[in-house]
């Protein structure tokens, strides 16, 4: 039989600070697939903690905790000592450190980061902004979004839009099709950064035939036809390139991928953006 291990995440708040941490320590192992998580969020009493011990004991393995009380964490602590199991604190060396560099205590407030203030807000405005404008629509309002994503069809434009929403990035997208010129306006913005997403021509014809199957269509159509892929690919190559907007090549990238190096592109942008401004004043 296949050894299961047993991975106990405990967090005071939402645990998706805690999930994600678990997820990339994960993502380096082959045995991950073994692995079952037991998912424990706003854990603020002790009552739920000994509801919560109670599993542990029954599914002893490694205990994960983002929990700022320190009475809760010291009885967790001290029952996974009498258990035999490691306890482990996410984020107290990050804290440790942070604490060390301003030169005071970190404030035990639970879910702090989850505080609804200008920038919660902000984000909010830019994923309504998003789901607004996707797959071309509302260009007229293009020039309030901070990043345009352009492409062929099934790059990855609406769940990276999304994403990048998500982290506060007013995002719009416009499919590419050789037989619908996209709006004048496109070519004209000023603020937004404007970035060409490509595949290759063989991952996208995958992808499209995949697409196809699920619709339950037929997947012989010009919308898989190879020669017909690769004039697209090429035709919005040839647009990108005659605009001067920088490239993403989505064929190897997760959606999370796409969208850092998409940040990275728009940080650059602001950074030489601001230092011709400086140059000027």
């Amino acid at each position: 039989m296949t050894q299961r291990f047993h991975l106990h995440l405990l967090s005071d708040s939402t645990g998706e600070t805690l999930e994600s941490i678990a997820k990339a320590a994960l993502s380096q192992f082959d045995d991950a697939e073994h692995v079952v998580k037991h998912f424990w969020p706003m854990v603020r009493s002790e009552s739920h903690l000994d509801r919560i011990l109670t599993d542990v004991a029954a599914n002893p393995g490694l205990v994960l905790f983002t929990l700022v009380n320190r009475d809760t964490r010291r009885k967790l602590e001290t029952r996974c000592r009498a258990l035999g199991l490691p306890a482990i604190a996410a984020l107290d060396a990050v804290s440790d450190a942070m604490s060390n560099m301003f030169g005071q205590e970190a404030k035990a407030r639970p879910g702090r980061q989850h505080v609804m203030d200008a920038a919660y807000f902000a984000r909010v405005a830019a994923i309504q902004f998003t789901i607004a404008h996707d797959d071309g629509i509302n260009a007229q309002n293009w020039e309030e979004a901070d990043i345009v994503l352009a492409g062929v069809s099934r790059t990855s434009k609406t769940p990276t839009s999304i994403y990048l929403a998500n982290r506060g990035y007013k995002t719009a997208n416009i499919p590419i099709v050789p037989e619908s010129p996209p709006p004048p306006n496109l070519f004209q913005l000023k603020h937004p950064m404007v970035i060409g997403l490509v595949t290759s021509a063989e991952r996208l014809i995958q992808v499209r035939r995949n697409r196809l199957l699920s619709l339950n269509q037929l997947p012989d159509t010009d919308y898989v036809d190879e020669e017909k892929v690769r004039a697209e690919v090429a035709h919005a190559r040839r647009m990108f390139a005659d605009n001067g907007w920088p490239v993403l090549d989505v064929t190897r990238r997760s959606i999370e991928e796409s969208a850092a190096a998409i940040i990275n592109l728009f940080n650059e942008r602001e950074v030489t953006q601001a230092g011709e401004t400086e140059i000027q004043t």
